[in-house]
């Protein structure tokens, strides 16, 4: 009886598993044709027993990344002749838009060929939401390496270390804005989103927010607004339309925070004002400033404040703060940002 009710189950799972299997393949298609004409790198579909022998059952300690809203991180091992390490991402069931971030991931990321952007390995698509295996980086995130450094055991991050990965941020970017026919806004440029590996080389990973422009149009239009206080551009937050500008005044968030260390959240407490780390730096800089609210790390690394690295953060800053401009027209070009910070890279390493 026992056998017959546990046979039972097994088929059920089995045939939900292939339920889930031919709607997921079927979504994921259609989405894929519809993104990139069909020019999209293969990927290898993997079962469910694959990922739960991989993560031993998303075993709470091989946790990586605990996304707030909407996903976690794991570390896993796939059981091949290579033993090889992966990240497993799966997302919330409970949240919403789950589903369709979940799609869009594996959409932009499958369609991905650039050193800076976390190789997507395969998918499983027999469950509820289909979860994705990437290649392994497991020397934290960006926001880790800034804020909780000595608890994780982690190098202080040195000044040529926050030249090359915005450098390598920005290229990535520059790559979604021009290789494709299409240009793609990744729009969710975070800390907490950009892994590093040991050699410090950066890694964008979560394509949940990303859309492409349409061919002929200059901008696309979303339903309502997401994103992360502080990095959102001002136009996205009027008219919910997003372009390359929009990834461009991001980034200058980003750049802010590489400069100074701090959480745009921790200075905005008690006012309501959006740029308020923009506007933070200007008033010190305009006033001669700056250099008492750079990093302290930044500071007190081996090569102290010469002259030449003075002149570096003064350059860095002047870029941050043109990227984070109220408007579209005064920013620059992604293209531009990733060239003015190779040369700032090259000026740090000499």
């Amino acid at each position: 009886m026992s056998s017959c009710l546990r046979r039972s189950k097994n088929s059920d799972k089995a045939a939900e598993n292939e339920a889930f299997m031919m709607k997921n393949g079927e979504i994921l298609l259609e989405k894929l044709i519809a993104s990139s004409n069909g020019k999209y790198n293969p990927i290898r579909n993997f079962s469910t027993e694959e990922i739960n022998i991989s993560t031993n059952n998303f075993e709470t300690g091989k946790v990586l990344i605990q996304d707030d809203y909407a996903y976690e991180l794991y570390k896993g091992h796939l059981h091949d002749q290579e033993y090889r390490p992966i990240i497993v991402m799966k997302f919330k069931t409970d949240q919403r838009d789950a589903y369709e971030e979940c799609i869009n991931n594996i959409v932009f990321a499958s369609q991905m060929c650039h050193k800076n952007i976390l190789k997507l390995i395969g998918c499983c698509l027999d469950t509820q939401i289909p979860i994705f295996i990437f290649e392994s980086v497991v020397y934290g995130t960006l926001d880790e390496h800034i804020h909780n450094p000595r608890e994780l055991h982690f190098e202080p991050l040195l000044w040529t270390h926050r030249l090359r990965i915005a450098m390598e941020v920005a290229n990535s970017l520059a790559y979604l804005h021009v290789r494709f026919s299409r240009p793609i806004v990744f729009s969710g440029i975070k800390p907490s989103g950009i892994l590093l590996d040991e050699n410090y080389v950066a890694k964008l990973f979560d394509f949940s927010q990303s859309k492409s422009i349409p061919e002929g149009e200059s901008h696309v239009n979303v339903k309502y607004l997401k994103g992360t206080l502080g990095y959102i551009a001002p136009e996205y937050m009027e008219a919910l339309v997003l372009n390359e500008k929009c990834d461009v005044y991001n980034f200058g968030g980003l750049l802010l925070l590489l400069l100074t260390g701090q959480r745009v959240h921790d200075l905005a407490r008690g006012t309501k004002d959006e740029y308020v780390l923009s506007g933070y730096v200007k008033k010190h800089s305009e006033n001669n400033r700056l250099f008492e609210i750079v990093d302290p790390i930044i500071v007190g690394d081996d090569q102290g404040l010469c002259p030449e690295k003075e002149q570096q953060l003064q350059d860095f800053t002047e870029l941050a703060l043109r990227c984070a401009s109220v408007s579209p027209e005064d920013r620059p070009t992604m293209i531009d940002v990733a060239k003015q910070l190779r040369q700032l890279y090259r000026r740090s390493s000499m």
